[in-house]
């Protein structure tokens, strides 16, 4: 959840540097720049994010090419001996998935094979030298063509995003001064202007601009497909829902992290239907904002109702895991409205709900961040672990040989390394219960509005170390479950579990081969 749910001042006319209106594209655009910190360290530590995020769609791409295959070979007359020969999975499109920011397509079967077996040994190891070579060749010859120019200006890159965020926070500042102090108009016309001026320099065609176009369409896609009704958690077709990739869920975690944005967005709503008089001090003024602010929670729970159909239908065992995490965002939704209540009601009112929102803040502070750790990590997934290692529970050699106690503890795969793993999860813990900064708002703040900024950059940059460390859990469990499909029952049997978190799970960032459909992690 968004750490600290208050909502800073709802009520008035709105006028002023330190409103609400302010407050959303300022969080905005830090979270571009903290995304740019992703993808250089993604990059640093050879992790393909286009290829984790997109994977589960290209599988669904690939049953769903399948099924209309086998329909239409059933309708069709067979032809020689009967056999109608399917069609090839590695022929489908695919897209995102080439070198990291590219929007490079491929649908050339040779070059999934070639790019299937240079990556993959006979025993399943990730030939590292032969990959980077490859890469190092495909980008020289990339280089040399003619369409390397329009394939780096629609790439994604660090830099370019840390220019964006610089760019739109410098846009911001100016269109404040000339709106406010020049021209005497008020906040509301300042931030009409902004987004006014944004949205023309996104749709004005021009080389520079082709990468920012690209991922505005993608974000809109994916906002899109987060409100795409799977199924109706209830009823459904004869071959149940689908489940939700892994991308899906990525999007809607950022934007609960972004809940005060959603918040701030239905005050702005209220505030240009009352302009130019203040919004009312009432219940009714502060439904649509609650609304918005529970938008991102309900639709991260209804996902997750979702996955515990599809776990339902296909008889998993641990799908009630699933309505576990969605219990986890329901607890999100009590203190935003908790605290969103205290603004419209007399302070003395709203001074005896503060144990109560207390209460509900540290509930679901603790109860994100196990999940955070053992799920969305995958690490201390092993309660005996610190036992082993300390020598009260007797361990085979073999399993305890080469092992630290934080790799024991955590995860023997730490693709960031142990200092940097460790940092990341007390970094976490910490910001998890930043709302405590509301104790001494007074000394350390100059008004709310200034707390409740300072608590969504925070959360805005704990979700950015966080994203590190679940694009890393995910890329582990994609290639756990490839390297699964390609071992015999037999073979599989000699190798723990500990034994195949060792070996190097890391997709480069010329991946192409598609393994067998797993289930997704929510």
């Amino acid at each position: 959840m968004s750490s600290g749910q208050e909502v800073g001042q709802i009520f008035g006319e709105g006028s002023g540097p330190a409103t609400a209106l302010l407050r959303s594209p300022t969080v905005i655009i830090a979270s571009i720049g903290l995304w740019g910190m992703n993808v250089y360290f993604f990059r640093l530590f050879g992790i393909d994010y286009h290829y984790v995020l997109n994977l589960d769609l290209v599988k669904e791409k690939e049953r769903e090419a399948a099924k209309g295959a086998s329909s239409s070979s059933s309708s069709a007359p067979n032809s020689g001996n009967g056999n109608i020969s399917p069609v090839p999975t590695s022929t489908i499109e695919l897209t995102a998935i080439s070198p990291v920011g590219s929007s490079a397509t491929t649908t050339d079967p040779s070059v999934i094979t070639e790019g299937h077996s240079d990556k993959w040994s006979d025993d399943g190891e990730l030939d590292l030298t032969r990959r980077h070579q490859k890469r190092r060749d495909a980008s020289s010859v990339a280089s040399s063509g003619s369409k390397s120019s329009s394939g780096e200006a629609g790439e994604v890159t660090a830099s370019k995003l840390l220019y964006l965020s610089f760019s739109l926070l410098l846009l911001l500042h100016t269109t404040t001064i000339l709106w406010i102090d020049i021209l005497n108009g008020t906040t509301l016309g300042a931030i009409f202007a902004f987004y006014s001026a944004v949205t023309v320099a996104i749709v004005v065609p021009c080389e520079q601009n082709l990468w920012i176009r690209k991922a505005a369409v993608t974000v809109l896609q994916r906002a899109a497909e987060l409100l795409n009704p799977r199924c109706s958690c209830v009823a459904h077709g004869p071959e149940g829902p689908r489940p939700i990739p892994f991308i899906d869920v990525f999007f809607a975690d950022a934007m609960c992290s972004l809940s005060k944005v959603f918040f701030d967005w239905g005050m702005l709503w209220h505030l240009a239907s009352h302009y130019p008089e203040p919004v009312p001090s009432s219940t009714h003024s502060i439904i649509i904002p609650s609304l918005c602010a529970s938008l991102p929670y309900i639709i991260r729970a209804r996902q997750c109702l979702i996955m515990h159909t599809v776990g339902k239908i296909k008889n998993d065992p641990k799908r009630y895991q699933h309505l576990l995490n969605a219990l986890k965002y329901s607890t999100s939704l009590f203190p935003l409205c908790v605290s969103a209540y205290q603004k419209t009601i007399s302070e003395e009112s709203a001074a005896n709900l503060e144990y109560l929102l207390v209460t509900l803040l540290t509930i679901n502070s603790l109860y994100s961040f196990a999940w955070d750790v053992v799920m969305d990590w995958g690490m201390m997934q092993n309660p005996t672990a610190v036992l082993e290692h300390a020598g009260c529970v007797p361990v085979p050699s073999s399993q305890a040989k080469g092992k630290s106690c934080g790799h024991a503890v955590l995860r023997n795969r730490l693709r960031f390394g142990l200092l940097s793993s460790v940092s990341i999860l007390a970094a976490d813990l910490i910001l998890r219960f930043s709302w405590l900064l509301r104790y001494h708002e007074g000394v350390l703040f100059p008004n709310a509005d200034a707390y409740v900024l300072c608590t969504q950059f925070l959360e805005a940059f704990r979700r950015a170390i966080w994203n590190l460390l679940r694009v890393e859990w995910e890329n582990i469990k994609q290639m756990k479950s490839k390297s699964g499909s390609k071992k015999s029952p037999a073979r599989s049997n000699l190798k723990s579990d500990d034994e195949e978190e060792q070996r190097p799970l890391f997709i480069g960032s010329n991946s192409t081969s598609i393994s067998a459909p797993r289930s997704n992690a929510m």
